[in-house]
């Protein structure tokens, strides 16, 4: 962390990891002011409306540090530059992530640029990540592996990642919830949050249902065979097992089905049994809207890559194509490439980039 004192804007969540973020900028001698960003309005039953409970953990925990709270409200920005975007490739049959648009559009774009108004000199945020910033900005990976963010923050423009602190960077969770309990922090124990980032832990299904109606249509395996019937193919993902309705058919193997593929002309749903089925796997992919904190020397490298988040690291040869996009093929098969998800380049502990998968390719070479 900086030990010349700076203006700090925090944003906290009402979590334990934006509090501590808070607690270690105060005490290492900086002005810190914390934020509270409300990004969705509730529209919904009380079982689902976080928000209220969330901004008064954020109080508490502010009033416990001894720094002033301020919420300001970006629902338009989200829904602008997050949601629309979300239910836009929901639509058109791929998997988006809105956690890593929403760092980029929302926590490192409409935060920094209200904080920076305010005469802050610096962002911070709980995310557990670490970045450098010199002749090149480095985003790296945090101290704590399982808990590592870098996957969600590869987006985010390296002036922006310039203009930001991650106090979390060589901490572990286990100890951010003990230096919260011994500072007296009420919610050093509060579950951490899951779910679409800021809207919360809703049953997806259900919310996504909302904004789609039913379109109902096949289950089909590889062979053609019908199994069974979706609801929506916006409601399903590549390798998901769970929610198909298909478990226990008569003369099956027990096996567990997974989704294989999505054909939005015949709104057919594909499936495969078992885990090591081939439909699953691909050895390599295309992705485009790539971002890079600092542009790869060569049009061809060597590095390694995720292409979801707690996944491990599999190794790779990245070839870049015209178009903003690239080629990636894995040392070894990877399973249920998502298109609409992420893939992450990673040289080490620091993280290079990524960009938005296309499409998967079953026999890349």
């Amino acid at each position: 962390m900086q030990t010349t004192r700076q203006k700090i804007i925090v944003g906290m969540s009402g979590g334990v990891d934006s509090a501590v973020a808070a607690l270690r900028l105060k005490r290492a001698g900086h002005e810190v002011h914390a934020l509270f960003m409300k990004n969705w309005e509730e529209d919904d039953t009380a079982e689902y409306c976080a928000a209220e409970a969330d901004l008064a953990a954020a109080r508490a925990a502010a009033e416990t540090i001894g720094i002033p709270l301020r919420a300001v409200n970006f629902a338009a920005e989200y829904w602008d530059r997050v949601f629309a975007s979300f239910l836009a490739e929901l639509r058109a049959g791929r998997t988006p992530n809105p956690d890593i648009l929403c760092n980029r559009e929302i926590k490192f774009r409409a935060f920094l640029e209200f904080a920076l108004a305010q005469g802050a000199d610096k962002i911070a945020t709980g995310h557990y990540a670490c970045a450098a910033a010199g002749e090149e900005v480095q985003l790296r990976r945090a101290a704590d592996r399982d808990k590592d963010q870098t996957y969600f923050l590869h987006q985010v423009p390296a002036a922006a990642l310039a203009k930001s602190l991650f106090p979390l960077c060589g901490v572990r969770k286990s100890e951010v919830r003990d230096i919260a309990r011994r500072a007296g922090l009420a919610n050093h124990d509060r579950r951490d949050s899951t779910g679409i980032c800021f809207i919360g832990e809703r049953r997806f299904n259900d919310f996504i249902g909302r904004y789609f109606p039913n379109r109902p249509g096949e289950i089909r395996t590889g062979e053609g065979e019908v199994v069974g019937e979706h609801r929506g193919l916006m409601f399903h993902t590549i390798g998901q097992r769970k929610g198909l309705g298909i478990g226990g058919r008569k003369g099956g193997d027990g096996a567990p089905w997974f989704v294989a593929d999505k054909v939005l002309d015949d709104n057919a749903l594909i499936v495969a049994q078992g885990y090591d089925h081939p439909a699953l796997y691909a050895r390599g992919l295309t992705a485009a809207d790539l971002h890079w904190f600092n542009a790869p020397a060569q049009d061809e490298f060597a590095c390694a890559a995720k292409t979801r988040y707690r996944q491990a690291d599999r190794g790779c040869r990245v070839r870049l194509a015209s178009g903003g996009r690239c080629e990636v093929v894995f040392n070894e098969p990877m399973f249920a490439i998502a298109p609409g998800q992420s893939v992450v380049f990673y040289r080490g502990e620091v993280c290079l980039g990524g960009g938005v998968i296309v499409s998967a390719k079953r026999d890349a070479m």
